[in-house]
């Protein structure tokens, strides 16, 4: 999935869950709510498409309020060929039933700086993504995520490029 799949899964499943969930509330559909807080680091690859391959890391808070069922997020990350990405953005998620599974969708618009790594086309980036993961008793998270980040055409240049990551997740209170 090479181009912003992940980011209208977010919002066809967010704007299902808050059709279905949140708009009969009183408060609104968009209305604020609480969430757990959490700073997740992950590591991973870039996968080998036009770019190549090498290490990325990944840091993202994720705020302790929604806005309807999205959560808000901050990400940065540095890759040894995919440069620098800072972005704030959104995020859903799921968990399967009563078990500790669970899976998320986010979609960030952000900042890059190539450097001297791969060029993406232009300094406005959008991550989006989904991960499946495991959540334990004491609230840490354990995830595999994949994600695509891309300029979404509105340069002339848009290379692209997917990240493979393993994540974990801790909650902060």
């Amino acid at each position: 999935m090479a181009d912003g799949t992940f980011a209208a899964l977010m919002l066809i499943a967010g704007l299902t869950d808050m059709g279905m969930n949140h708009c009969g509330n009183g408060a609104g559909c968009l209305a604020p709510g609480d969430t757990q807080p959490r700073v997740a680091f992950s590591a991973g690859s870039v996968i080998e498409r036009r770019a190549d391959s090498g290490a990325e890391i990944y840091l993202r808070y994720d705020l302790g309020t929604t806005l309807g069922p999205f959560g808000q997020a901050i990400g940065l990350s540095y890759g040894d060929e995919s440069g620098s990405w800072i972005g704030y953005g959104w995020t859903w998620g799921t968990s399967f039933g009563n078990s500790p599974f669970y899976t998320e969708l986010h979609a960030m618009p952000g900042l890059y700086a190539a450097g001297d790594d791969f060029d993406l086309g232009g300094p406005i980036e959008f991550r989006s993504g989904i991960e499946f993961g495991y959540e334990a008793r004491n609230g840490w998270r354990y995830a595999l995520g994949y994600d695509h980040r891309s300029n979404a055409g509105i340069y002339d240049d848009n290379p692209g490029i997917e990240t493979v990551q393993f994540k974990v997740s801790v909650p902060l209170r």
